[in-house]
């Protein structure tokens, strides 16, 4: 899960490790891929568009598309 907002961030793990699921937590794109380099169990990435730092959700969801190819992909935001 990949959110830097806090509150948002803890529901929607909760929610996740709720129905069953491992979850690690990123606060933003570089932390993600830190975690995907990390652990190579990562299935999918649930990350918001806008996020602080070198890359957004978009970005982000493009690099893991290159570099980690069978990583699913869930791409959100909360603007309306």
């Amino acid at each position: 899960m990949v959110e830097d907002e806090a509150l948002i961030l803890m529901d929607i793990v909760g929610q996740l490790k709720a129905e069953g699921f491992r979850t690690y937590e990123a606060t933003n794109a570089d932390a993600a891929v830190a975690l995907l380099e990390a652990h190579a169990d990562i299935g999918l990435i649930f990350t918001d568009i806008d996020m602080p730092g070198s890359m957004d959700g978009l970005k982000l969801a493009a690099a893991v598309r290159d570099r980690w190819p069978p990583v699913k992909i869930i791409v959100t935001s909360g603007r309306h």
